[in-house]
């Protein structure tokens, strides 16, 4: 699709997925505004692909967004984190994993609706991993969090698609970003071994909005994990179990 004359937003934009989504964007012809808490990251990206730097949360970049770029066609939730831990885990780590990688999404969606219906048209992309229709050994934070991400993309589409609002949800697994250097011993066993560059994600993302698809895998095996998980529950919870146990086996004997 051409995107010259649009306007986009993408958060956490100051590398990884984030920053290959603004320079796709720029590079088909949209006005990128590049959000990223590093305020150094966000200006140098910005700089690269002549877009505009709007720094911070990704909470409230919306009414930023629309000050400096007049509309909204396009708006990237990428921003996230991912730490790691059970139920043990102190409250203010799940409270940041649901702050960042769901309620983002809600609080986006709440500015940015009332300008896409009046409009009839609007796009959401939501990255929200294969942790969101799978599951994470090691990150209960984040998996949980990326489900909910997946469930309120869902809910968008559901709701608003036949008043002009296309969404998609986009699910890799292993991304070589700073995200995976970070994820231990677990990204090093589930996600390290097939990891993808973050370009290629943004690929992903301008073939399913060429095509309007919702689920954006650009780990395409994930689909027939997802129709096993679907399809013989128990049996890939055994799985994945025998994956768990290889990490403490593997953590062990560090």
């Amino acid at each position: 699709m051409d995107h010259q004359g649009t306007t986009a937003v993408v958060t956490g934009a100051g590398g990884g997925i984030g920053a290959a989504l603004a320079r796709s964007f720029a590079a088909r012809g949209a006005h990128v505004a590049v959000n990223d808490l590093d305020a150094d990251r966000a200006r140098a990206v910005a700089a690269e692909i002549g877009g505009t730097a709007l720094p911070g949360d990704a909470s409230d970049v919306v009414p930023a967004a629309l000050d400096a770029l007049g509309r909204v066609d396009v708006f990237c939730a990428n921003a996230g984190i991912a730490p790691t831990g059970g139920p043990e885990t102190e409250d203010a780590v799940w409270e940041a994993a649901w702050d960042v990688n769901t309620m983002a999404h809600v609080r986006a969606a709440r500015a940015l609706l009332p300008h896409w219906l009046d409009r009839g048209r609007g796009r959401f992309v939501s990255t929200v991993s294969a942790a969101g229709l799978l599951t994470m050994v090691g990150s209960a934070p984040y998996s949980v969090s990326k489900h909910a991400a997946l469930a309120f993309a869902e809910w968008l589409s559901v709701t608003y698609r036949h008043r002009g609002i296309a969404v998609h949800a986009v699910c890799p697994q292993g991304v070589r970003t700073d995200m995976l250097r970070r994820s231990g011993g677990a990204g090093a066993l589930v996600l390290a071994p097939h990891a993808i560059e973050p370009e290629e994600v943004a690929e992903a993302v301008h073939t399913a909005i060429d095509e309007e698809r919702f689920l954006v895998l650009p780990h395409p095996e994930v689909a027939r994990y997802a129709r096993a998980r679907a399809g013989d529950p128990d049996r890939w919870l055994l799985g994945m179990n025998q994956l768990q146990q290889k990490l403490e086996t593997a953590q062990e004997e560090q």
